[in-house]
């Protein structure tokens, strides 16, 4: 049997207060964003493009990713892809519904 020599990374006070305060600065610029009153898809884009920043620290830092093997992260990477395409062919359905209750 092979011995893997796996060595646990331990984050330091600095990296995760840095960390937490980049994503209070990320939620706080989110309110600023959609106070601003952006056009239809745009507030929407950038509402998504600051949570996937958010949720890309998070996944990085606070589980560990960052310093794990790449073979996690591209577990994680096709989860989401795969979540992506059943909600993207769910999506696809709702353009051919015909309304069963008809609008008021």
């Amino acid at each position: 049997m092979s011995e893997h020599n796996h060595e646990h990374h331990i984050s330091t006070a600095k990296q995760l207060w840095l960390v937490g305060g980049a994503l209070i600065f990320l939620t706080i610029l989110t309110v600023v964003v959609s106070n601003l009153g952006l056009p239809s898809p745009l507030d929407i884009i950038a509402a998504l493009t600051i949570a996937f920043v958010k949720a890309y620290l998070v996944a990085s830092f606070f589980m560990g990713l960052y310093w794990d093997s790449k073979f996690n992260a591209m577990l994680l990477v096709g989860a989401l892809v795969f979540f992506f395409l059943m909600v993207s062919v769910t999506l696809l359905d709702t353009l051919y519904r015909v309304d069963a209750v008809p609008s008021f």
